[in-house]
């Protein structure tokens, strides 16, 4: 079968999605019509079939639990320790609590993994006493948007996790290669929040650099919290549990903390956490699964076989294929769901990235960063959407004053796509 016929369930799908159709239901419509108007021949059962199928990949399991240990964090305290260390740290720098806010999602981006999570958290504790100190509310808004694109990239992100699951790559290996990019994207972020606090008078909210006796009280305070990602990082790396069951053991961990510990957690914020987990990891594994399903037309088809054998014929290498996925995710991403673009692009993209002997776990970082950048600009934004509404701005506003931190987190796509060595140098050294 060729033709624009192969290409129309597709086509479907992005007309669906510009509609702002729900992602799952777009996905399933474009299956349905491949497989009961083009495809005939393939009985329907098959896609009853897949939906079920795709949801019992054990490395999925990991996202419940670590969506939960995301949401735990904010009614145990370990959120607001994790703060005062930031602003011991840097909060004598300019900016104040602008840095805070970027190197708390730095730091929490180990334990929460979620852009929308971390953003809607600094939304409510970081901007209204930003405001108060004299930020800007659309520059509050635009860091705490900015820096909240750390967390997919530390891990536990989930779509580093998605990422492993889908080209069948070391959920391991694509954890020790988030660090370093995501520690990149902190530092860019640091330094263009420095030039904007200068430029607009935006003073640090400590008058001297914290003593060495300040530092280790903020790190016994928030020890906790840094013992668990510790805990991870050393269970996955030794092997002594999966991921699956390291999000299992952090979320007792949280448990354990939040009651017996810090005292902040009670029975009753349980049915809060559960019900926001419930919401969101049922929002995500319907993308997963009908994604999935979307999957089969596209193998069915041999869509990827296609593009690949387009993109080496037009001979364009290494550096050009780089490029041309920079600008294709960049613009997918301001249009769809990072999770969602992920699970439609990764499968087309993947083999030629193979043909052209790309690192995998280097072309997975490339893309994950693609898309959470996308998730800040226009025109629907995920994250850009989701903080403007928390803090009352316009979308003009907030691109005005983000203009410099977009621009220093696409240099940090730029290092990264060109220097594979950034992705690449943990998971060589821990391999």
């Amino acid at each position: 079968m060729s033709g624009i016929t192969v290409w129309l369930p597709l086509i479907l799908v992005m007309i669906l999605l510009a509609l702002r159709i729900p992602v799952s239901m777009a996905f399933l419509s474009g299956a349905v019509f491949y497989f009961g108007f083009i495809a005939t021949e393939m009985p329907l059962n098959m896609i009853l079939s897949k939906m079920v199928s795709s949801g019992m990949n054990m490395n999925l399991m990991a996202i419940p639990f670590f969506i939960t240990v995301g949401l735990l964090m904010n009614y145990t305290g370990i959120t607001s320790r994790m703060m005062n260390f930031a602003d011991i740290c840097v909060g004598h720098m300019w900016g104040g609590l602008a840095q805070v806010n970027v190197l708390l999602s730095t730091l929490m981006g180990g334990l929460c993994g979620s852009s929308n999570a971390d953003a809607a958290m600094e939304c409510k504790m970081l901007v209204p006493e930003m405001e108060k100190r004299g930020f800007n509310r659309g520059f509050s808004a635009a860091v705490t948007a900015s820096s909240a694109l750390i967390s997919p990239m530390i891990p536990p992100g989930v779509m580093l996790i998605l990422y492993a699951s889908i080209t069948e790559n070391s959920v391991l290996d694509m954890f020790m290669a988030g660090y370093l990019p995501g520690i990149l994207m902190c530092i860019s972020l640091m330094i263009a929040v420095s030039y904007v606090s200068h430029r607009d008078g935006y003073r640090p909210t400590r008058t001297k650099r914290a003593s060495f006796k300040e530092v280790l009280r903020g790190l016994a305070e928030c020890f906790w919290a840094l013992l668990m990602i510790l805990a991870l990082i050393i269970g996955l790396r030794t092997g002594f549990f999966t991921a699956t069951e390291g999000g299992a053991v952090l979320c007792v961990l949280c448990l354990i903390v939040g009651m017996l510990i810090y005292r902040e957690l009670h029975w009753q914020d349980l049915v809060k956490v559960l019900k926001e987990a419930f919401v969101s990891v049922a929002n995500i594994f319907g993308i997963i699964i009908s994604a999935t399903v979307f999957g089969l037309y596209l193998t069915y088809a041999q869509v990827p076989q296609q593009i690949t054998s387009l993109i080496l014929g037009m001979n364009v290498g290494r550096i050009g294929f780089l490029i041309v996925v920079n600008i294709i995710l960049l613009i997918m991403g301001m249009f769809v769901d990072s999770s969602a673009v992920l699970m439609i692009a990764v499968p087309l993209l993947y083999p030629v990235a193979m043909q052209l002997q790309i690192n995998p776990i280097h072309f997975g970082i490339v893309c994950i960063l693609n898309l959470s950048i996308g998730a800040l600009t226009p025109p629907f934004g995920a994250v850009m959407y989701q903080c403007c509404n928390l803090c009352g701005i316009e979308m003009p506003e907030f691109l005005k004053q983000g203009k410099e931190l977009l621009a220093a987190l696409m240099v940090s796509l730029i290092l990264v796509t060109f220097i594979p060595g950034i992705s690449t140098l943990l998971p060589t050294v821990f391999g």
